[in-house]
């Protein structure tokens, strides 16, 4: 279980370093909001990951055995990386600054990869609820780290001192790395790539409304995705400082969302699946909105820790019965490559649709950009009123099939969820 922890701090500590964080500094330097808005793109190889996750599951490394090799591999090409950023500066360098952004985002893909790989493999059936929390929870704490932290630290020392502390505290998974579990030997390796590629995938589609359910997982999350990549440049232009931004947003935010999560599950027990994606839904899109009372208000500052905290509980809510979905839908033979897909579909609307954010922003104001961010969400609230037809799938021994009357599960286990795309 500690292990699950301290691998989750390891996956959550790059996310920032390329997000919010960089868009502070950028920001600082008064880098073109629609170029900061652009700079989602580099979060790609999270959208793309399964193209490469075969390679990983394949092909073992000649030291500490293929999870544990593999981790050890992109934990150090993260720490050069993120440790190249001491030697730039974004207004200057925007290009070099883009290219070292995206191999961040590229081994701390393939770290997660890995990670997600290997908890399943040293947790028993009983133990991946448990383990999946403390993954997660790890996650929210490798967030503070590089994001509210890194805040702090900003506002006493340079941005690149701060991004050289960012990369030696990733020596965190390393030194996991080295300690866990050995598995080699525990589950065989894939034999030919139709095993480890093709199976799964013809395995998904054969589903009903399996496109369906991908433009689903699409359009979901996508309007609270877009008002969260303008957020940090946002509160900075109200007035609010640094440190606030700390404060409020990432650190008060972050524990606001484990709340929401927390919540969201309790509710799960209660209500259906569908239901559930509905009101959380809802919730996720008047939440959006709330950001642009407070575009009216101005710099008051109650009315930011209020907006920050409605939006995080409904995002964490919403999370919740999103991860529940995700669940649902893996065949437990080919869990780990489904999920890959379908977590890599979650991850476009936060890299691909969310880059013209800046530019939004800028051309309708920050009241009506929110207030577009909130209609955005609609088409994914009216996709689950095909939530039925989607049911009607086979209740085999290996899947994971939806409870209709309680919304829970029946079947074997849960697949453990990748909080970074959620």
């Amino acid at each position: 279980m500690l292990v699950t922890f301290f691998l989750g701090i390891s996956s959550g500590i790059p996310l920032l370093v390329t997000g919010s964080t960089l868009q502070a500094w950028m920001t600082d330097e008064k880098v073109n909001l629609a170029v900061i808005g652009m700079f989602s793109l580099v979060g790609l190889p999270y959208t793309i990951k399964f193209l490469w996750s075969p390679f990983l599951d394949r092909y073992v490394p000649p030291f500490l055995g293929r999870r544990r090799g593999w981790m050890l591999i992109s934990q150090i090409l993260l720490m050069l990386a993120i440790g190249g950023f001491y030697l730039v500066r974004p207004a200057e360098s925007p290009w070099i600054v883009a290219v070292l952004a995206a191999l961040v985002s590229f081994f701390s893909a393939s770290q997660d990869i890995v990670i997600d790989a290997y908890r399943r493999e040293i947790l028993r059936d009983e133990e991946l609820g448990l383990g999946s929390s403390l993954a997660s929870n790890g996650y929210r704490v490798g967030m503070l780290v590089s994001g509210a932290f890194a805040l702090f630290l900003a506002d006493r020392i340079s941005w690149n001192f701060v991004y050289v502390l960012l990369a030696v505290s990733l020596f965190i998974g390393m030194i996991t790395s080295f300690l866990g579990p050995d598995t080699d030997g525990q589950i065989v390796p894939p034999k030919s790539l139709r095993e480890a590629v093709i199976e799964p995938f013809t395995d998904y589609f054969r589903r009903k409304g399996a496109f369906e359910i991908l433009a689903f997982i699409l359009l979901y999350k996508i309007g609270d995705v877009m008002a969260a990549n303008m957020t940090t440049p946002f509160i900075l232009q109200m007035g609010f400082t640094k440190t606030e931004l700390a404060v409020i947003a990432k650190t008060f935010g972050i524990l606001a969302i484990i709340a929401g999560g927390l919540i969201g599950g309790i509710l799960l027990i209660k209500m259906s699946l569908r239901s559930a994606l509905l009101i959380f839904g809802i919730l996720q899109a008047g939440s959006t909105l709330a950001f642009s009372a407070l575009a009216s208000a101005g710099h008051q500052y109650y009315v930011l820790v209020a907006t920050v905290t409605f939006e995080n509980l409904t995002s964490g809510m919403g999370v919740s019965a999103f991860i529940a979905f995700m669940a649902s839908l893996c065949n437990k033979r080919f869990t780990a490559t489904q999920y890959a897909l379908l977590s890599s579909l979650m991850g476009i609307p936060r890299v691909i649709i969310a880059s013209p954010t800046g530019y939004l922003a800028e051309r309708l104001g920050w009241i009506h950009f929110f207030i577009f961010c909130a209609l955005a969400a609609v088409p994914g609230i009216v996709f689950l009123f095909r939530y039925n037809r989607w049911q009607e799938v086979s209740s085999s021994r290996d899947r994971l099939v939806i409870d209709q009357g309680s919304g829970g599960f029946s079947g074997e286990s849960q697949p453990a969820a990748d909080p970074k795309e959620l």
